[in-house]
Formats: C-alpha cells, sequence, structure tokens
C-alpha cells in the first residue's frame, strides 16, 4: 500500500521523489471539567486516535504532534491548553508548511452563533474552545480562513469533528451524508425542493394575478430556503453525487484545497458523549475507529460514511456527514 499512496502523493505534487509527505497532526480534547458543560469522554477520544495516528505513521514527536487537553496534566497557563486562543496558534502551525499530510481531530462542544446574513439558515457552526464563557466561540468562517483558505496547495488535511452542529464547521464547498440505511444518494433529498418549484410555476402558468404571483413567491422562496437550509446544498448534483453548499461562492476563491472533513452530525443535529464497552468516548470518534478496525483503511471516502453511519445506526439518532474541498471521485481510497 505504501508503494500505491507514494505514487498519488507525487502526481498530486504532494511529497517529494525520496518518498512521501511529512505527516502532522493536533489533537483537541475538552470535558471542560468543572463547568456545568461538562463532558467525560473526549480526553479518552485523543488518546483513542491518537492510537489509531500511530498505527497510521503518524509521528509523535513534538515537532510533529501537538495534543491539546483541559487535564490535571495540562498547564492550564501553557500553550497546549485548549483555549480559543491556543487552539487558533495550533492551527496555524498544523497547516504552516508545505508539502505535508495533516490530521486534525477535535472532540469537544459544538454550537451555533448568529451570521453576519451570509448563510441561510442564519447560523454559523462554531467550536467550543475550553475558555468560551469568557472569550466566545470559534466560529466556521474563522475556521474556514485558518484552515482551508491558508492550506498550502501541496498539503492536504483531514479532519474529523466529534461535536454538536458540526455540518459546516469549516464551510467547505460540497457536503455529502449517507441517507437512515447508510446510502449514498443525493437526489432523494432535493425532491422537495424541486415540488416547490414546480408548484410555483404551476400558479404562475394557471394566469396572471396578485394572489397567484403572491403564492408562487412564497413557494419559489421556500424551496430557496429548503436548498439552502436544510443541508447546506444547492440544488445542482454533479455526477459524483456531490453538491455544492450555500458557502461555495464565498469559497470559489480558495483553488483546489485538499480538504476532507468527516462530521458527526448534520447542523441541525448533536453528538453524542456515550459510553461504549465500559468507556467514556465521543459516538463519532468511536464509530469512525471502529470503522477503520472492522473494514481496513482501505475503503474508499465513500465507503468510510457509509460504514460510519452503519455502526452509529441504532445506537444513536446523528448522521455523519462528509465535505470536501473540490469536485473529486470519492471512489477512491481513503488517504490518511
Amino acid at each position: 500500500m505504501a508503494y500505491y499512496e507514494n505514487e498519488r502523493y507525487q502526481e498530486r505534487g504532494m511529497g517529494g521523489p525520496g518518498g512521501p509527505p511529512r505527516k502532522k497532526s493536533l489533537l483537541i480534547g475538552i470535558n471542560y471539567i468543572g463547568s456545568q458543560h461538562q463532558l467525560q469522554g473526549c480526553h479518552q477520544d485523543v488518546a483513542n486516535v491518537r492510537e489509531f495516528l500511530d498505527a497510521m505513521g503518524y509521528p509523535e514527536d513534538p515537532r510533529s504532534q501537538v495534543i491539546m487537553r483541559d487535564d490535571s496534566r495540562t498547564d492550564p497557563r501553557g500553550p497546549f491548553f485548549p483555549s480559543g486562543h491556543n487552539i487558533l496558534a495550533a492551527m496555524q502551525w498544523l497547516i504552516s508548511e508545505p508539502g505535508t499530510q495533516n490530521f486534525l481531530h477535535y472532540s469537544g462542544h459544538g454550537g451555533q452563533v448568529a451570521s453576519d446574513g451570509s448563510r441561510a439558515s442564519g447560523f454559523s457552526d462554531t467550536i467550543v474552545p475550553q475558555d468560551f464563557e469568557t472569550n466566545g466561540q470559534i466560529a466556521s468562517s474563522i475556521l474556514h480562513r485558518l484552515l482551508v483558505s491558508n492550506l498550502p496547495p501541496t498539503s492536504s488535511l483531514t479532519v474529523i469533528l466529534d461535536c454538536c452542529h458540526s455540518g459546516s464547521a469549516l464551510e467547505l464547498p460540497y457536503v455529502f451524508r449517507a441517507d437512515e440505511d447508510g446510502n449514498v444518494n443525493m437526489m432523494d433529498n432535493v425532491k422537495t425542493g424541486i415540488q416547490l418549484v414546480g408548484a410555483a410555476e404551476h400558479l404562475i402558468q394557471g394566469g396572471f394575478n396578485m394572489g397567484s404571483i403572491q403564492d408562487a413567491q412564497g413557494l419559489l422562496a421556500g424551496a430557496t430556503d429548503f436548498f439552502k437550509g436544510l443541508t447546506h446544498r444547492a440544488p445542482e448534483v454533479d455526477q459524483y453525487g456531490l453538491a455544492q453548499s450555500d458557502t461555495y461562492a464565498a469559497t470559489q476563491s480558495d483553488g483546489t484545497k485538499q480538504v476532507t472533513m468527516y462530521s458527526g452530525c448534520r447542523d441541525d443535529q448533536t453528538s453524542a458523549d456515550a459510553s461504549i464497552a465500559g468507556s467514556h468516548v465521543g459516538a463519532m470518534s468511536w464509530a469512525f475507529l471502529e470503522c477503520m478496525k472492522q473494514f481496513g483503511v482501505r475503503q474508499s471516502y465513500f465507503q468510510v460514511l457509509q460504514n460510519t453511519r452503519q455502526i452509529l445506526k441504532g445506537r444513536y439518532a446523528q448522521i455523519p456527514q462528509l465535505s470536501v474541498g473540490y469536485e473529486q471521485d470519492l471512489n477512491y481510497q481513503i488517504r490518511i
């Protein structure tokens, strides 16, 4: 597998003739210890993901891996405590070098704040630093600029977000999710919007009067809100089953960004803090790692999404999502 991966890195400008790119990782687990918002599984998530990355060849030296947790082993005044300032600095460090393969895992609270009007839903997704009560949350627009816009074109970034309201947390232009049964089928998700448009056209064709025009306008507005707000996707679906999110126009200037994000749930859902086999873990982190254990690392991007959904199904209602930075064939083997 290593030789196959090396070929792909070189084809896409990653790594050099001497081998694959250098790997870097940032793992953030926040239990909000001592607060009324305390969680239990986020520190264990970091430990589990670190073990997985070790098996995937990610170095653990300080130059290559940063771990941020709010436990007794972390100095709250030091650079590895997950305050908002430190998290942003660590993210800048993660994607600062060209030609690197980067991995980011975040387990903690996710939230939503009122947007600046650029989002159809009226809200932006956030991640929640340990000091959010005094210094606020980190909005998706900030995460996008920091991790996506600033990512060197010769680097890649894989992100696992295990938090509530995480579907659009990086504002990537293409968002994809499995349905209740794990099937990857975008067309079913736009039928309601298409029906609204059809009903509006029928009203207009039936005769022009003030009542029909107002009704048609209402239906068309509803269709627009449906397409933009329900799952952050526009109605156009490409040959791979991908659709553009409502942040597409704002991200076009980024160019091709090799970013892949698996998030724990849709924007309108919460992500579970679970107890599985006697251990407190985040449901998404557990399901992703269980997917790797059961099906191996040779799965395609689609298969990881489907299999993670199937593992969660029956235990939790949350539906994981896959977001990518540019149009690509997601039937290729995932690269971690």
